[in-house]
């Protein structure tokens, strides 16, 4: 498949995405108002959907005035406990659907969330642009420079309001980190890396028993390459390459967009990526990598790894090497930062400290409260373009074995 935009649609996505930054009379129109009533489609009921989009809506539900009135899921089951939930906050009965397409066709709808399988996200993304409704997504966004374009492009045309669904750059400890940063009390970075290990891939968290009969096959394989049903495919789908990128994309996605949001770099000049299935070869015959290490370079002059070993739970760390000592996010929750190894350490920093939280609103309000003001969200369309172009370069360069660069004139990422 192809993973070059041509550009004549740069050009065009350029001059669109210049007008989408003034608001417009036409964007003003879908502002939804102070007093009015969200009305949200839930695309995608399983974990991630219900556990994840539901729950984190319903804290905030009765203060933003917001209210579920459709759930749309290929799998019955999944769809029917997302209903439920419905019934037990609003004490109403949502509309039922095994395909966003009948989400999308809702007239009552504003905004949907999108929590559908990885292989869906930009087509669900695109679509819903097409109809003027305001989307939550989560990441990966896609699977290939065409279809993030394709994406990009109809969320800006649309002037719809995006929020990307990497939520840790809306903890008050990566707020926190962000502000240290632009302190400059770090100084440059040299090298960024995280290490995300476990004993076991997570996919195998999500393998159970479906039943043929109360799945939509068809709509949950789409663009997918046409196979039986298979009860370990749809459930344990995070563990084949036919789905979804693997750890890069997924837990690798988080990452990215955190470093980007804490030190403001953009675009990777290159990457290398390698790994395999090393440890995990079973009945299911898992095709995601269970051992991944990726390796970006920035033109700013530092080096990005990140890797996952799923044969070993230790070794977790999540550090900012820079000259003047390191950021220390291993534990995202209380994160430090100390003069530990930098070489041109100055005394400005005494110990270890506590990176101070500022309080930021939570990701799914923040993304609310923007549905009413048109202001830019936490991580609009621009951040999660950014992120999805460096997870999208190491897919390429595991994919084919061969370093990869980007090049930002042709939206294009190449090989070699």
């Amino acid at each position: 498949m192809s993973n070059v935009c041509n550009r004549r649609d740069f050009i065009k996505t350029a001059a669109i995405s210049t007008a989408a930054t003034a608001m417009t009379a036409r964007s003003y129109a879908r502002i939804i108002g102070a007093n009015e009533r969200i009305r949200l489609g839930q695309i995608g009921c399983g974990g991630r959907g219900r556990l994840a989009h539901m729950a984190g809506v319903h804290k905030h539900d009765k203060a933003q005035n917001v209210e579920y009135v459709a759930v749309s899921d290929p799998w019955r089951i999944a769809r029917e406990q997302a209903a439920a939930l419905c019934k037990d906050w609003y004490g109403t009965d949502v509309k039922q659907f095994s395909s966003y397409r009948d989400v999308l066709a809702c007239k009552d709808i504003d905004a949907v969330l999108i929590a559908s399988p990885d292989h869906h996200h930009s087509m669900h993304l695109e679509a819903t642009a097409k109809v003027k409704k305001h989307a939550y997504v989560e990441k990966p966004m896609a699977r290939n420079m065409k279809e993030l374009c394709r994406a990009v492009d109809a969320v800006k045309a649309a002037g719809i309001v995006v929020q990307v669904g990497t939520q840790i750059r809306s903890l008050p400890t990566s707020t926190g980190c962000n502000e240290l940063w632009k302190s400059g009390i770090l100084g440059k970075a040299s090298r960024i890396e995280q290490c995300r290990n476990g004993e076991k891939p997570y996919w195998y968290h999500y393998v159970k028993d479906i039943k043929k009969e109360d799945v939509d096959w068809d709509e949950f394989l789409g663009n997918a390459p046409k196979r039986p049903f298979d009860a370990s495919l749809i459930s344990g789908w995070y563990g084949y390459l036919d789905y979804t990128d693997g750890p890069v994309a997924n837990l690798g996605c988080h990452f990215i967009d955190l470093y980007h949001y804490i030190t403001g770099v953009q675009f990777p000049t290159s990457c290398v990526c390698n790994g395999g299935v090393f440890t995990w070869k079973d009945e299911h015959k898992f095709t995601c990598p269970d051992h991944v290490e990726a390796l970006w370079v920035y033109p700013e002059g530092f080096m990005v790894a990140y890797s996952s070993n799923f044969g070993n739970s230790g070794g977790n760390r999540h550090r900012f090497f820079c000259e003047k000592g390191q950021l220390i996010l291993d534990n995202w929750a209380v994160p430090t930062y100390s003069a530990e190894g930098g070489p041109k350490r100055d005394g400005g920093i005494r110990g270890v400290v506590q990176v101070k939280p500022i309080e930021t609103p939570d990701h799914f309000l923040d993304w609310l409260q923007c549905l009413r003001t048109g202001k830019t969200t936490r991580a609009p369309i621009e951040a999660g373009y950014l992120h999805s172009v460096a997870c999208l370069m190491a897919v390429e360069s595991f994919k084919y074995g061969r370093r990869t660069s980007y090049d930002h004139a042709k939206r294009a990422i190449l090989k070699g």
